[in-house]
Formats: structure tokens, C-alpha cells, sequence
């Protein structure tokens, strides 16, 4: 696994429907190796030549974009008004330090002290928070940012304990990164791989990438929630970190190929990969949209655990991501 390449990921801005410098970052890296075009919506589609034509077609797909702020409002004393693009618990938001258009902030809401009882025992509401850039009047934040600017964590991609990682969209840019290693390797058949775009809005980029490649097979590379914590039931954990790649057999937008989960099973049994079924009906990816394409696709979700999602500082750990990367490629031989 190329550790560099996920890091330099997770340092670019990519909130839904801007996620230009992450799919810059990724076409740099697989032009020399494959015939890459970027849709009109702003997938990039990857074509890699193996050994063999496959008998069904397949596709790998990642999703780009992380979960962010959007501006909305400035105010007459220079705050910002924003809103949630994609599930962001509003617990983790206050005093956070945030970007907004490469602008440095920090989020902010009414003072403790002057909240009643009712506020201190519940989280803030989306209108009564704010970002705070500095701006002394509207006219000093309207020089700064616009609405619409997109805003990101600032949150540093660090090592946690023993082999884990921490940082800000490591949820979503994992899944590109092990895509991206896939796409780099000798590959034993023709594989198509589609960087998606809005996966966190919706999953649009996922229903239109296959509606151009036309799959009859699909694996989604995703980052799943680990809930291997204090006061988690051992049947709502849905997964554990350090127990290898997560396998779906249904979430709330998807009942997966049988065939294929079951494939995925012995893939790993054969190539002694360490792998966990996803506990529980939970959750959701583009996997809904992928399966759509054309007279209809098998699809997989294999996914990375993953703590945290959606907040500044999900974890996760080196060896389920190396243990992933084992069975993709598994998974690309047998297809």
C-alpha cells in the first residue's frame, strides 16, 4: 500500500461537487498506466488492460468526495452562515478549526454561558452555528469567501497508537487509494475503475459512471463504521478494527449479489485474507445507484472499518487496509 499517495489524498479539499484537486491527484498517478477521461460530471473513468477479456464486464468504483460545510450567508459582522453537505453530527462541529476556500476558521455558537439548560443538554442546531474567518464586517468576509465556497476539517493525517492512522477523510480517500493500487497492478483481466463524485449527496456519480461503463459486475470500495467501543452491544458493532476487510450482505440501499459475497468469502479463504461480514443491516454507499446501470449489475461492497466516520478525526487501521488491498486483488482474478 502506497501510505504516501493516501496521505497526500486526505490533504486535499474534496467536498461534494468540488473535488477537482483529488481527481487531479488521481489522474496524475494512473494516466501513464491507463486510458483515463474524466465525464461530464466529473468521474474519472479508468480503463486498465489485462492479461484476459473477462466473460462480465467489471467495475471497481471509489467515491471522491468527503462530507464538508458549504457557505450560505454573511453576516453584517463578518460570521458565516453555513450548512452540512452530506451526515455530519453537529457534536463534533464547535471549535473545530475548519478551511473555507483555503481560508483559515474556526466554527463557533453561542457561549455556554449564556445558553439555558435545555441548550447545554443538547447539540447546537445547524442555524445557530457559524464559522468565524477573522472578518470584522461582512465587506472584510465577502473578500474572503462567497456562498457556495466549500468548507473542510483541518485536521492532520498523524499515526495513532500501534499501526493505526488518523485523519480527517480517510473514509473516502482510502477507498481511492486502494482503487488507484488495484488499477497499478498486473491485472489478470480488463478492469474499469470509476473514481466517483457526490457519493455523500445522494450517490450521483456512481449511477452515472455506470451508466457509462455498463457492468454486468461491480465491487464499491468504501470505508464502513467500526463501533468496536465502550457501551456498543457486540450485535450493533457492525465491524471491528483489526479484523480485516468488511463484506456486506445488505445495508438500508442494497440486498448484494449472493453470488458474489459468497465469492469474496472463499476468495479470501484461499489466499488466507482476514475478513469480517458486515454485523448488521446498516448504512449505505453507491452501490444502490451502481446496481441500476443498464438491464441491472451484481455488486459487492468490500469496505475498510473505519471509527469516526464523517467527523475531522476518523481511524483506521494499516493491516485491515493491506488485508483489503489482498482481497481486491483476489476478487480482480475471479471476477
Amino acid at each position: 500500500m502506497n501510505w504516501a499517495f493516501l496521505q497526500e489524498l486526505c490533504a486535499l479539499p474534496g467536498v461534494s461537487g468540488r473535488e477537482e484537486a483529488v481527481r487531479e491527484a488521481l489522474l496524475r498517478r494512473l494516466a501513464p498506466a491507463c486510458d483515463c477521461r474524466v465525464d461530464p460530471l466529473g468521474n474519472l473513468i479508468a480503463f486498465k488492460k489485462g492479461k484476459k477479456t473477462p466473460e462480465k464486464r467489471r467495475m471497481f468504483s471509489a467515491h471522491m468526495d468527503e462530507v464538508g460545510l458549504i457557505v450560505t450567508y454573511l453576516e453584517e459582522d463578518g460570521l458565516v452562515r453555513f450548512s452540512p453537505v452530506g451526515g455530519i453530527d453537529r457534536r463534533v462541529l464547535v471549535g473545530k478549526p475548519v478551511e473555507v476556500a483555503g481560508v483559515p476558521g474556526v466554527v463557533g455558537c453561542k457561549p455556554i454561558h449564556l445558553q439555558s439548560p435545555k441548550e447545554r443538554d443538547t447539540a447546537p442546531q445547524w442555524e445557530e452555528l457559524f464559522i468565524d474567518l477573522g472578518a470584522a464586517s461582512r465587506q472584510q468576509a465577502e473578500q474572503l469567501v462567497h456562498p457556495g465556497d466549500r468548507g473542510v476539517f483541518v485536521s492532520p493525517y498523524t499515526g495513532l497508537g500501534e499501526g493505526r492512522l488518523q485523519g480527517r477523510a480517510l473514509d473516502d480517500r482510502v477507498g481511492c487509494a486502494l482503487l488507484a493500487e488495484l488499477l497499478l497492478s498486473d491485472l489478470e483481466y480488463d478492469t474499469w475503475g470509476a473514481f466517483t463524485v457526490q457519493e455523500e449527496t445522494g450517490t450521483t456519480g456512481g449511477r452515472t459512471a455506470a451508466a457509462q461503463i455498463l457492468p454486468e459486475r461491480a465491487v464499491v470500495l468504501e470505508a464502513t463504521t467500526a463501533c468496536d467501543l465502550p457501551d456498543s452491544p457486540p450485535q450493533r458493532q457492525v465491524c471491528r478494527l483489526g479484523e480485516g476487510p468488511v463484506v456486506s450482505f445488505m445495508d438500508r440501499g442494497t440486498v448484494y449479489s449472493w453470488g458474489l459475497y459468497e465469492l469474496a468469502g472463499q476468495a479470501a479463504q484461499a489466499e488466507g485474507i482476514r475478513w469480517q461480514p458486515k454485523q448488521g443491516i446498516y448504512g449505505g454507499n453507491e452501490a444502490r445507484s451502481v446496481q441500476l446501470a443498464g438491464g441491472g449489475v451484481e455488486v459487492l461492497a468490500v469496505s475498510v472499518p473505519c471509527r469516526y466516520l464523517h467527523t475531522p478525526s476518523c481511524v483506521i487501521q494499516k493491516a485491515d487496509v493491506e488485508e483489503t488491498a489482498r482481497l481486491l486483488r483476489a476478487l480482480e482474478a475471479r471476477l
